[in-house]
């Protein structure tokens, strides 16, 4: 069976996000609520006109919202009819969710899968009256809000779910949608939730009892332990007040346990404070600013930095080093680190076994869920477990059983403890490629500082950027043209290039040491290695063997500029990226400008009656506006992706596609062929020109602005003169003098240098 269209019941935030991913991933959906009054559809209109103006944004192209087909629960039920996949996400109560299935049993096919979304009702409490057929094709499916972001989908088979069906599901989710696929047991709030949400209000309680405030606890809770920014009470504000009090009373319901939140966070809650979606919850947004609630008063104060000697020398520790920093901070930040962890890793050791098949699902659900860096058995293991039991035994906390049988850390030598007490081997995947394995195993070709040749077999080499953020300074360029060498001299099939980071492929170029140099007036320097960039884009679909890039997350600048020069792009569906020099007073100059304006005439060629100004303009705007997608299919519709360049929903699946791609094409791969076009030459560029001066004097635009915008026009109509035909290398002449004519001027450098120093664009 193959799932060909998906039913949603339910549009509310988590449905209709699940509904708006699906479409993404080129799904046809059928999304239903309950029915309105005046217009029987007002309820699932408004749901997913909701999710369109969403942010950060449901759809990775609002185009797909066309995917989508609407209606309610009363009259179009008959339109899951069709679904091979129907997902309950509505209220989380029993009754509701039984009487819908009720229905569903009645309509849909008998070999239609039906899933529940709930956050952590058990599943045989909702199966009660239904038949065995119903039974055996029913399962959970837990997605994380917001669905198109969080990786994690926990999925939940009951005893009776057919085995078939689980990995239908599993398989779908991963690679269809792009999901992490965690196995969780039948049981309140599954894996994720049981222990993230136990962790968060055990946050807040310590907090209360050490005097701590909601700023000191979000700074010692969020990168510093290997979490996301938005730490502990960010992340409720992201979630939302009321949904944390719903869980927590479902979990206490359900568990039996203490899940109780206090009563100052019940206050607001009934006060309708409920986090982001109504801009106030534990912080308030007024204006520009974000105020932090003082808990004890009820007031709201502007936000506290905390800073100190002992976190400011963990700041930029590795993550093991940090872990272990934070249990020996003074005072009562290290009091209240120490308690936080004793009693969140004590209740991640006794319920493990009880919620989950084995440790590896447990630290996926915290990572992929809750957006650790590491989870929590790994996090034990960093710090060491003779630690563990000794700050157990300091908080009178008796040593779990799991704990008890292991050796000296729960993974080790490619093995992970069993919570039998055995260890066995870490399953290897046969269709994704990590590299970590692969680098340990002997298989790096070569490696520098800042860069890695590593062998991914069957004659494919993958370069590794290991720069920070990527970025592309000179001794990278130079590592990237050796690949290349060695990848023709040794008849290798081709060449990938990406890497493992978690958010970004690069930030472009070293912008440090290009406004060092140019401080220096070294022109000469500048413009062999512009050249020496522009040389080596050119060169990566020059090889005589293919080149396949796999960008993700922030793709900038130089970035960018390679990545439109490879042969093919497998691109990560979350793809942000952009020409963006613009900002820091430049141009591309790694020929990307160039190809933009040579992507987009040879568009327009096939027409007779094209007016190619047309492309000159558009790729004017692309990058005097550092235009960036916001994903993958938004950069295909954009141009920096072609028809042939792929996307991978899963991160975890996008190296193995290159390969893939790499393979495909080496049998009978030749390079492009040199491309020329007609430039328009001076009576384009009075056009341009004619714009600038519009923006300026309509105030849009600075003295600077237009001159970086003159010097743009300049290069993408060719020059002043005559309209002729230009080859590729003439523009990046153009290209390159453009860029060293601004570098040189100060009003540029005073850009570079404040992006630099704030991490923001100047406008001077």
């Amino acid at each position: 069976m193959r799932i060909k269209k998906i039913g949603v019941v339910g549009a509310g935030t988590m449905g209709a996000g699940i509904a708006a991913l699906s479409a993404s991933a080129g799904v046809p959906v059928v999304l239903l609520d309950i029915p309105g009054k005046d217009d029987r559809n007002e309820v699932v209109k408004k749901g997913l006109e909701r999710a369109q103006k969403s942010k950060p944004a449901s759809f990775m192209d609002k185009a797909r919202v066309s995917l989508i087909e609407t209606g309610n629960t009363e009259d179009d039920l008959k339109k899951l009819s069709d679904c091979d996949w129907v997902i309950e996400a509505i209220i989380e109560k029993v009754e509701p969710k039984r009487e819908l299935y009720s229905k569903l049993e009645s309509t849909l096919r008998p070999t239609t899968v039906i899933s529940s979304n709930t956050s952590g009702i058990p599943m045989k409490t909702l199966l009660e009256g239904r038949s065995e057929a119903f039974k055996k094709r029913f399962l959970g499916t837990h997605f994380f809000n917001p669905p198109r972001y969080l990786h994690l989908l926990e999925v939940i088979p009951t005893p009776e779910t057919d085995p078939k069906v689980v990995e239908l599901i599993k398989d779908f989710g991963e690679r269809i949608l792009g999901k992490g696929i965690v196995l969780a047991k039948d049981v309140p709030g599954f894996i994720a939730n049981r222990l993230g949400v136990y962790g968060m209000i055990q946050a807040i309680r310590i907090m209360e009892e050490f005097g701590l405030t909601i700023d000191e606890v979000d700074a010692l809770t969020g990168p510093l332990l290997g979490r996301p920014n938005s730490a502990t009470f960010r992340t409720a504000d992201l979630t939302g007040l009321d949904v944390l009090k719903l869980v927590s009373e479902e979990l206490a319901h359900t568990t039996g346990e203490d899940f109780s939140i206090p009563a100052w966070v019940l206050d607001l809650i009934a006060k309708g404070a409920l986090g982001e979606k109504t801009g106030v919850g534990f912080y308030k947004r007024q204006g520009k600013d974000i105020l932090t609630l003082d808990y004890k008063t009820g007031e709201y104060q502007p936000q506290e930095k905390l800073r100190t000697a002992e976190l400011g020398a963990l700041k930029d520790a590795p993550l093991a080093e940090k872990l272990r920093g934070v249990l020996k901070l003074s005072g009562k930040h290290g009091e209240f680190m120490r308690k936080l962890f004793a009693v969140t890793a004590h209740y991640t050791l006794s319920k493990a076994p009880e919620i989950a098949y084995d440790i590896t699902a447990v630290d996926h659900a915290l990572e992929w869920g809750f957006g650790w860096q590491e989870g929590p058995f790994k996090n034990m293991d960093a710090v060491g477990l003779d630690t563990v039991r000794q700050i157990f035994s300091e908080h009178k906390l008796a040593e779990p059983d799991l704990l008890k049988k292991t050796k000296d850390s729960f993974y080790k030598h490619g093995k992970l403890l069993g919570f039998d007490g055995s260890y066995r081997s870490i399953p290897v995947r046969t269709d994704t490629i990590a590299l970590a394995p692969l680098k340990s195993s002997g298989k790096v070709l070569s490696e520098t500082k800042d860069s890695a040749l590593v062998d991914l077999s069957d004659g494919v080499a993958l370069f590794e950027f290991r720069t920070k953020m990527g970025t592309l300074g000179d001794g990278l360029v130079r590592d990237l043209n050796k690949a290349l060498d060695w990848i023709e001299a040794n008849n290798y099939a081709g060449l990938v290039i990406g890497h493992e980071d978690p958010r970004t492929f690069t930030a472009g170029a070293n912008l440090a040491l290009v406004l060092s140099v140019a401080q220096e007036a070294d022109w000469d320097t500048l413009n062999m290695a512009t050249m020496q960039f522009q040389n080596t884009a050119m060169r990566l679909r020059q090889s005589p063997f293919p080149v396949i890039i796999a960008p993700f997350g922030l793709t900038l600048g130089g970035g960018a500029e390679f990545t439109l020069h490879a042969d093919r792009v497998q691109a990560h569906a979350e793809l942000y990226m952009g020409l963006v020099e613009v900002g820091v007073g430049l141009i591309p100059a790694g020929g990307g400008t160039k190809e933009m304006l040579f992507r987009f005439t040879k568009e327009l060629e096939a027409y007779e009656q094209a007016d190619f100004f047309e492309a000159v303009r558009r790729a004017f705007q692309m990058i005097a506006l550092a235009q960036t997608s916001t994903s993958a299919l938004e950069a295909k519709n954009m141009g920096f992706l072609r028809h042939g360049d792929r996307i991978s929903m899963n991160r975890d699946r996008q190296i193995a596609d290159a390969k893939a791609c790499v393979l495909g094409l080496a049998p009978d791969y030749l390079p492009q062929l040199p491309m020329k076009i007609r430039a328009l030459g001076a009576d384009g560029l009075g056009n341009l020109r004619y714009a600038l001066w519009q923006f300026q004097e309509a105030g849009q635009a600075s003295e600077h602005d237009v001159r970086i915008g003159q010097e743009l026009a300049y290069v993408l109509t060719g020059g002043d003169g005559p309209s002729r035909e230009v080859t590729e290398q003439d523009i990046l002449d153009l290209e390159r003098e453009a860029f060293l004519k601004l570098l040189g001027t100060r009003k540029t450098q005073e850009r570079i240098a404040h992006t630099l120093k704030t991490g923001k664009p100047l406008r001077n």
